[in-house]
């Protein structure tokens, strides 16, 4: 598995913050649009280059994210609406199966699997200085996609508790 850590600044303008490997070393860099209506997040490799973005959709019946892999429509994260056990989220990808979010989602430790195998787990644990998330990948996944998918569940999270 492929691990990456997400770490939010503590004091941070807009929301950016960084994704790196298990190593520390930058992959990704997460740009928060400040008075977004669309709760935007701009995803830029480490080079600065613009991969994707996660941003809410305003016409939904449910809250829904969806994702922008290179300019292209990938996923769409959507809360159930009705669930007897808790909150849970469906990742609905274009052109493969679909995924299905489940775990303890308010303490970010949860998994994400596709026909009965986990194809990510995420794990969230508590610093001194910031909130910082570990994202362990299962080879052959596309881990942009999974990252991005995390971040549209935080997201839907946090407007929740808003």
């Amino acid at each position: 598995m492929t691990m990456y850590v997400i770490r939010e600044r503590m004091f941070r303008l807009g929301e950016d913050f960084d994704i790196a490997d298990d190593a520390g070393q930058p992959v990704l860099h997460v740009d928060g649009k400040a008075l977004d209506l669309h709760n935007r997040l701009i995803l830029r490799d480490a080079a600065g280059r613009h991969v994707g973005q996660v941003h809410r959709k305003l016409v939904a019946l449910r809250p829904t994210y969806e994702i922008t892999i290179d300019g292209k429509d990938v996923a769409e994260v959507r809360r159930h609406l009705f669930t007897a056990f808790g909150e849970r989220f469906t990742i609905d990808v274009q052109g493969a199966g679909d995924m299905e979010i489940s775990g303890d989602l308010l303490s970010h430790e949860f998994t994400i699997g596709r026909d009965g195998q986990t194809v990510a787990a995420v794990s969230k644990r508590w610093l001194t200085a910031a909130t910082s998330y570990t994202v362990e990948v299962a080879p052959g996944e596309d881990d942009l996609l999974i990252l991005a998918s995390v971040l549209a569940l935080d997201l839907a999270i946090d407007a929740e508790h808003q």
